[in-house]
């Protein structure tokens, strides 16, 4: 199996190349400028190729060991806890005794082991280093890559009360919908049951955020507190409980509303054949004719 893949390793040359011809030509001819003032031309040209030449090459190396720095960072928090560990052993051996030595072994090993909390947090964060490993391996193995075969940079990951955490940065060419086709090959490879996919900044779309799940906290087991404050000596009611099944209409009260009455309208005085209005007819002749009737 190689460190770094073929088709990786030309990428970085050819991009190398590109960027040393580049830098050089750039920060010569600036130099050369800024040098022209003070010096003859031709000395400024000498100056700025002087100049120009060992930043490019700089430049070059950086992209050059690009992967190299990449796969660093791809193991970089195993790297720092066994340069710490195997410097913490060199100085404890160097100047203990060796039973001395091997009962602070004993002490460091052994009572994380015995503490279930601290147990539990050792083994979370180890799967946070083996989620960042298989991870990479499901980009190198079934993910398209970019046309250089750069794979996204997994950033950082902590553990989660259902699983790990783990923040993608990904390259041109990947997407957050090319990645959720393929979430069921995710969780296998991750040695999890699901695996969502998140973006984690609203105005960066490669910026993701990978949610693996391994268990199921909502239907563990809760002990109540309420459970110890119920009277176990209380005597227990034999009457049954009446459950009522349906509404009783007739024992509803209804409120009686009483509508405010209303006058009938005056009728208007006919009109003659002339358009006049008749004339209103006295209270005497109202009565003549009721008595003539």
């Amino acid at each position: 199996m190689t460190v770094i893949e073929a088709k990786v390793h030309r990428s970085s040359a050819r991009n190398a190349k590109m960027a040393f011809i580049l830098t050089a030509v750039i920060v010569g001819l600036l130099s050369a400028v800024v040098a022209a003032s003070y010096w003859h031309p031709i000395v400024a040209l000498i100056v700025g190729a002087l100049i120009g030449v060992p930043t490019g090459a700089l430049v070059w190396l950086l992209v050059r060991v690009w992967p190299v720095i990449r796969l660093l960072w791809w193991w970089s928090t195993e790297t720092l806890l066994a340069v710490v560990l195997l410097t913490a052993w060199v100085q404890l051996a160097n100047h203990t005794s060796t039973v001395v030595t091997l009962l602070v072994v004993a002490l460091v090993v052994g009572v994380p082991a015995a503490i279930p909390a601290v147990r539990r947090q050792v083994i979370a964060w180890t799967w946070c280093l083996v989620v960042r490993h298989r991870l990479r391996v499901c980009f190198a193995q079934f993910i398209i890559a970019n046309q250089s075969g750069s794979l996204p940079l997994i950033l950082w990951a902590r553990p989660t009360p259902v699983g790990e955490r783990v923040w993608v940065y990904l390259r041109p060419g990947l997407s957050a919908k090319d990645l959720e086709s393929r979430l069921d090959k995710i969780a296998v490879t991750c040695h999890a049951s699901t695996v969502l996919i998140e973006r984690a900044s609203e105005n960066n779309a490669a910026y993701l955020r990978f949610d693996i799940k391994r268990r199921e906290v909502l239907n563990a087991r809760v002990n109540s507190p309420l459970v110890d404050a119920i009277d176990r000596n209380a005597p227990v009611s034999a009457s049954p409980l009446t459950v009522p099944t349906a509404l009783d209409l007739p024992d509803v009260e209804m409120p009686t509303v009483t509508l405010p009455t209303q006058g009938k309208p005056a009728r208007k005085p006919a009109t003659t054949a002339n358009g006049s209005k008749p004339a209103a007819s006295t209270s005497s002749d109202t009565d003549d004719v009721s008595d003539w009737i």
